[in-house]
């Protein structure tokens, strides 16, 4: 990113902060109109209602929020069968069904993909649309095609709008230690991967983070989560200097983690906007959660680490070519995220970040916060190097790797 890139994504930061605060004062005071519209429907939600009113061999479906033994008794009393069905007639439920089995969702993602670029195809060939709406039609179908690729693992889908995914790298259901990216604004279907500045999007992240999660430690069963599975903000608007979408996705990231398969240890990596995501779901996370660590982050709807109310460790790490340090670092009557993750005064364990390039290269192969991921995500935390200004930043894991290993 230039300096000019830089100085005018500060200004407009800034500027938004200023519309918002006017905004709500006229809103309050009841100078605005508020106009409702009806959401569009969601194939999802769909999906899960017909799910709720279905049946197979003459019994019930069991709700897609039952307890996770009834539906691992549900699921585990199919045949091959009755699973091709379920399959075939409820793909995008089945695959965005959390406590679903993952190699199940796996394929029934790959259904609901392979649907959804038939869609594109026709709209590709539509000549009622416009030579835009054709061209937009075709990068959805290649970015659908890239999904389908067989190595890729596809654990939620759902083409509503802009499209959410999340993706696994590793064996979830054997992995030893479970690491979950969770990337912020700007991120949909288009853009959860990319050819240039691949390791600025949310694949290229976890890809980078497994490959050295695994070199780490070669003998650990590790697997990565890239969660695009909520609905970001697009670009520095008024919903990335309020909650509204990161309290959606702190309800939806909880509802994955609540359930994932197993009871390894899980590390959460929250990238700017997402650890206002990450922020928000702390005080309701699961006890496997061990780690939050964010990056770029302007802030986490908290004054203090101990004001998230989690027994997470809680890290985080910021490149000094960072534009997110300029945001004022405030939150005032629902505007800004709170106090800076990254200041003293907050609590966290503060990690280096040198060779990490601005706000999108905390990912980089070769830099000290790949490699301090890849320590925290594996448990080799005397491998984690501390920014110059924190060196307490390990104190107290040498009793948390006895605890761990014994």
């Amino acid at each position: 990113m230039t300096s000019s890139d830089t100085s005018t994504q500060l200004t407009v930061w800034r500027t938004l902060l200023a519309l918002a605060v006017v905004f709500v004062m006229l809103a309050t005071t009841g100078w605005t109109a508020v106009r409702h519209h009806r959401p569009a429907p969601s194939p999802v939600q769909a999906a899960f209602d017909a799910w709720e009113q279905g049946g197979i061999g003459g019994r019930p479906l069991p709700s897609a929020h039952a307890a996770p033994e009834r539906q691992h008794r549900f699921f585990a009393s199919l045949d091959g069968r009755q699973e091709r069905w379920l399959l075939h007639r409820y793909p995008l439920a089945v695959g965005n069904m959390n406590g679903a089995p993952v190699k199940l969702r796996y394929r029934a993602n790959r259904i609901a993909l392979t649907d959804a670029r038939g869609v594109e195809l026709r709209r590709m060939r539509d000549t009622r649309l416009s030579p835009y709406g054709r061209h937009e039609a075709g990068r959805r179908m290649h970015r659908l095609e890239a999904l389908l690729r067989p190595e890729r693992h596809i654990l939620a889908f759902d083409p509503l709008g802009s499209g959410r995914v999340a993706e696994v790298y590793g064996d979830l259901e054997k992995a030893e230690r479970v690491s979950v990216v969770v990337p912020g604004v700007d991120t949909d279907l288009l853009t959860f991967q990319r050819t240039e500045r691949r390791y600025s999007a949310p694949a290229g992240m976890a890809e980078a983070l497994h490959r050295a999660e695994r070199a780490a430690s070669p003998g650990t069963r590790t697997a990565v989560i890239a969660w695009a599975d909520y609905t970001t903000p697009s670009g520095i608007g008024m919903d990335a200097v309020t909650a509204g979408k990161a309290e959606a996705g702190a309800e939806r990231l909880n509802a994955l983690l609540h359930r994932l398969p197993g009871r390894s240890p899980v590390a959460l990596y929250c990238h700017s906007y997402g650890s206002v995501v990450c922020g928000l779901a702390a005080g309701e996370l699961p006890g496997r959660v061990r780690d939050i660590a964010v990056a770029g982050s302007p802030g986490m709807r908290a004054s203090h680490a101990g004001d998230l109310h989690t027994r997470a460790r809680v890290w985080a790490v910021r490149d000094n070519d960072d534009w997110i340090r300029e945001v004022p670092f405030l939150e005032v009557g629902g505007l800004g995220h709170g106090a800076d993750p990254v200041s003293p005064s907050f609590g966290a364990r503060r990690l280096s970040a040198d060779l990490a390039k601005g706000h999108a290269g905390y990912f980089l192969p070769g830099t000290d916060s790949l490699g301090n991921f890849a320590a925290i995500g594996t448990g080799a935390y005397e491998s984690v190097r501390c920014a110059q200004q924190d060196p307490a930043c390990r104190n107290g894991l040498t009793d948390v790797l006895g605890a761990e290993r014994a």
